[in-house]
This record gives C-alpha cells, structure tokens and sequence, in this order.
C-alpha cells in the first residue's frame, strides 16, 4: 500500500521466504480459507526500521487427525537480547478470557499451562519455550514481537 506518502507502513501480506530462527517450529504457511497461519508478518526488511511483529491464526486440528508426539513440533527452548512479548486470545464470543485451548509454554526452569487469554512478558536473556499447542477448541490470535529488528 505504498501509492501514498505513508502507505508504506500499512503492512496487508505476509512477508514472502521468511528466514525461520533455529528454534522455530516447521515454517507456518500463510493463512488460508479454513485454515491458520501467519497472517501478517513484520520486521526491518518489510518496513526498514520496523521490530519483529508476527500473527498467527491457530486452529483447532481436523477430527481424526493425530497429534505428532514423537518430535518437537512448536517453538524450541532459545533467549534473545531484546524483551519479547508473547500473546494469546481465545474467540469465545461470551467469554474472551477463555482461550478455548492448552497452551503449554516454559519460562525458564518452569512450565505453564496457558487455558486463559493473556500476554507474557519475557525479559531479554531469560530462556523461554518449548511453547506447545496441547489442545486448540476453538481458533486462538497469537502473537509474538519484540523490538529487535528481526527474530533472532
């Protein structure tokens, strides 16, 4: 959207051949017609200057689909030298504070069970992940950013 003086920092596609960091999971597939994926995706080479924004629409796995728990399928364990901020937010029309899944996400030495809405705050250097998707009811909003330039 750059025909106008600042269009160019209404970002509307995802970043094409995102670099993913070791840590990440299998590359996230932009988002399709019944489908998640990364929706929009935001660094210093979409808008120079710009930090590390990335969302995300999670949804809940087809029926009789198997969940893989013989490998790491989500973010591995890693620490940045920037803070980070971790989001999620349930679709629940009568109760946004209900995620409506199982988030399973490690801060530091110690495992948290996400059930409810809410962003997390990781000061930089603090070792953070695995983060899983345990169970997913109903499509979750993730996000995650940070003012680092790029997501390493």
């Amino acid at each position: 959207m750059a025909d106008t003086k600042y269009g160019k920092y209404i970002v509307t596609e995802v970043k094409q051949n995102i670099s993913e960091a070791p840590w990440s999971p299998p590359p996230i597939p932009p988002v399709e017609k019944g489908r998640g994926g990364r929706i929009i995706f935001l660094d210093s080479e979409v808008v120079p200057g710009a930090f590390y924004l990335e969302c995300v629409w999670v949804m809940p796995r087809p029926e009789g689909t198997p969940r893989v728990t013989d490998k790491p399928t989500g973010t591995q364990p890693h620490t940045h030298d920037y803070d980070e901020v971790i989001a999620f937010f349930g679709t629940n029309p009568d109760d946004f504070h209900d995620l409506g899944a199982e988030v399973e996400l490690w801060l530091g030495d110690e495992k948290h069970i996400l059930t409810k809405s809410c962003v997390v705050f990781v000061p930089k250097g603090l070792k953070h992940c695995p983060l899983n998707f345990l169970r997913v009811d109903r499509p979750v909003f993730h996000f995650t950013t940070g003012p680092g330039t790029m997501y390493f």
